[in-house]
Parts: structure tokens; C-alpha cells; sequence
């Protein structure tokens, strides 16, 4: 189904609009009964069955020699049941799913964008970010905090959104937190899609003014939303349906990161002063995902150096989006900015 997927868009988008939901929904209720994500268990398991199960193996090879033609294929029967349900669930709910017609094909054309427009966009996200950051609650230190439900909060931003783009109709299951979270921050990843538990996580470790965003963004992949740049923009677009101000800001504060480091990535000077624009109340919320202090008082859960599990965690990110057809990797987050500009500023009749 992968293969085909791939080679023939049609057969991916039919698999996406007529089957994937039918199948994924009752597997991710059932998943979200448990108050702890199934999916970090699958993995914690299988762990296990490698450090503990192959050593038991060896000693059990080396003194049963009478029943090691047992234990070689009980011992290969649980490898290739494991790895066949994990490539099996991986390809229905993920792989199969990225030959799809992409979400800007559906509903945007496509056009080329100069630096006046980029300029444009970032002026008026700049304007939205400042406006919300005074209507929104803030601490003694004059920073956001989030007093909302983001979990009902964001249900209700992508319902709302599923009725211009119905994809994205249907059930959403509550996001779960991660038991290692930090493991999670070294990698510098706020939210995981999980396609063998068909689950919604979080790093449990980062500030909740982040979570409208980072809930919106995962729940775009339970819906078959593959591309990070596309669950990126969806996030955008529910966060800023909603009728609540701090759902709002948050996914505002998201996509004025995004335009921010482009401006600078193309090195127009000219938009530079805008940056002037930006209120000291947003400067405090702005680039905020981890709480103050947030390494130091957590140095000793480091087992491995997080610059080594970022960059193992990143060259392994880049590979399997690069194997999936993503031909940039992870700098396909960055492509969010081009959804905002066709969003935006879509060609002239």
C-alpha cells in the first residue's frame, strides 16, 4: 500500500479520504482510554526485549543446548511479529499517507512571493501578536500564562476549522503527556505523532502558553496531515478560528517566529525595522517554549549529552522525511512561511 501510494496519488488520496478514518478513529478511542501513551509503552517494550531479551537469549542458547531450536524460534517469531506491526501501522497510518495531494494543492494555488509580501505578512503578524498580547493574562512579571482548557480549546478550534477544510472533520482523542519529556527537550521536539497508537503527545516539560499550538499541530497529523510544514499551517489557521484570545496568540506567536527567522534567513534589511514594531510584551512570550532555568535544574537526568541526542534526533527526523519524499527534510518546517504567503496572497484572478 506504500509502494502504490507513492507511485499513484489517487490510490493515496482515496486511502486518505475513505479509509483512514474509518480504521484509524476506533484504534486511536481505544488507545485513548489509558490516561498514559501507549505508544511511549510500545517503545519502552520494545527496549526492554532488545537490552534484557538478547543477552537472555544467549545465556539460554549457551545452557538449553537441548531446546535452542525452540528458543531461536520463539525468539524470531516475537522479533518479526514486533517489526511486522510496526512497519504494518506505520505505513497504513503514516507512510501511505504522504503520497497524498498535498494540503496546499487542495486548497491554495501555488505562486511565487516576493520580499515586499514576506515583508507584508510579517508587519501584519507583528501587528496581530502585539494587539493579543495585551488582551491576553499575564503573570507578575508581565509574561502570558495560559488559564484555558487547551485540550477543549483546540477540539473546538479544529471542528470549527473542519468546516472550511473537512478533512480534518471527526473525532479527536485527548493528547497525552510523555513520561520522559526531557529526553523529548533535548531533541527539541514540543509534540509527537505516535502512527503505531494513533495518539497526540507532548512534552510534558514545556510551557503551557505553547500547548494550543503544539495540540493543534499533532492533532493535523491524526488526520492524515503528513508534511510538518502543512500541520504547522493547520495549526496556524484553527489557532487563529478560535473565539479565545489566548488560543490565538499562541499559534500567532508561532507563525511570527517562523516569518521572523525567514526575514532574516533571505537577509532583507528593509524588513529589519519592522522588527522594532514588535512590543516588549511579546518579546517576553516570543522563542519561550522551555521554562527559566529549565537545564540547569535538570542537568542531572542527562545521560547523554544533549547535543548528541539532538543531532542523532535530527539527522534521524531529516532521514525519514528524505525517505518519504520530503526532499529538504527538516527544513520543511519552514515551508509554514510559504502556506501563510499563499494564504494571504493568493494570485490575481
Amino acid at each position: 500500500m506504500m509502494i502504490i501510494g507513492r507511485l499513484f496519488r489517487g490510490f493515496a488520496d482515496f486511502y486518505c479520504d475513505r479509509i483512514f478514518h474509518i480504521i484509524s478513529v476506533p484504534y486511536a478511542f481505544l488507545c485513548g482510554i489509558l490516561p498514559i501513551s501507549v505508544g511511549e509503552i510500545m517503545i519502552i517494550a520494545a527496549l526492554i526485549l532488545i537490552f534484557v531479551g538478547i543477552p537472555v537469549m544467549l545465556v539460554m542458547l549457551i545452557f538449553a543446548k537441548e531446546k535452542r531450536r525452540k528458543i531461536v524460534s520463539v525468539s524470531l517469531t516475537i522479533t518479526l511479529s514486533m517489526l511486522a506491526f510496526t512497519f504494518f501501522m506505520e505505513s497504513m497510518n503514516c507512510f501511505t499517507l504522504y503520497g497524498c495531494t498535498r494540503f496546499s494543492e487542495r486548497f491554495f494555488t501555488e505562486t511565487e512571493h516576493d520580499n515586499e509580501e514576506l515583508k507584508a505578512l510579517y508587519s501584519m503578524l507583528i501587528d496581530e501578536a502585539n494587539s493579543l498580547a495585551a488582551e491576553v493574562p499575564r503573570d507578575e512579571n508581565d509574561r502570558f500564562v495560559l488559564t484555558i482548557d487547551p485540550v477543549e480549546e483546540c477540539r473546538s478550534a479544529m471542528k470549527k476549522a473542519s468546516e472550511k477544510y473537512p478533512q480534518l472533520k471527526g473525532y479527536y482523542p485527548k493528547p497525552k503527556p510523555i513520561m520522559f519529556s526531557y529526553f523529548m527537550s533535548q531533541t527539541g521536539t514540543l509534540g509527537m505523532y505516535f502512527p503505531f497508537s494513533m495518539e497526540a503527545t507532548y512534552n510534558n516539560d514545556i510551557v503551557p502558553e505553547v500547548m494550543p499550538e503544539v495540540i493543534c499541530h499533532e492533532y493535523a497529523h491524526l488526520k492524515g496531515f503528513m508534511q510538518e510544514d502543512e500541520a504547522n499551517f493547520i495549526s496556524y489557521i484553527a489557532t487563529q478560528g478560535s473565539d479565545n484570545a489566548e488560543v490565538r496568540y499562541s499559534g500567532c506567536l508561532d507563525a511570527l517566529e517562523y516569518v521572523h527567522n525567514q526575514i532574516y534567513a533571505n537577509e532583507i534589511a528593509s524588513g529589519y525595522e519592522l522588527t522594532g514594531k514588535i512590543s516588549e510584551q511579546v518579546r517576553k512570550d516570543w522563542f519561550r517554549f522551555l521554562p527559566d532555568n529549565y537545564w540547569e535544574e535538570n542537568d542531572k537526568k542527562e545521560i547523554i549529552s544533549t547535543e548528541t541526542v539532538a543531532a542523532v534526533s535530527d539527522a534521524a527526523s531529516d532521514a525519514s522525511m528524505k525517505l518519504n519524499g520530503v526532499e529538504d527534510g527538516i527544513a520543511s518546517y519552514n515551508r509554514m512561511v510559504n502556506l501563510l504567503l499563499d494564504y494571504y496572497f493568493p494570485p490575481e484572478e
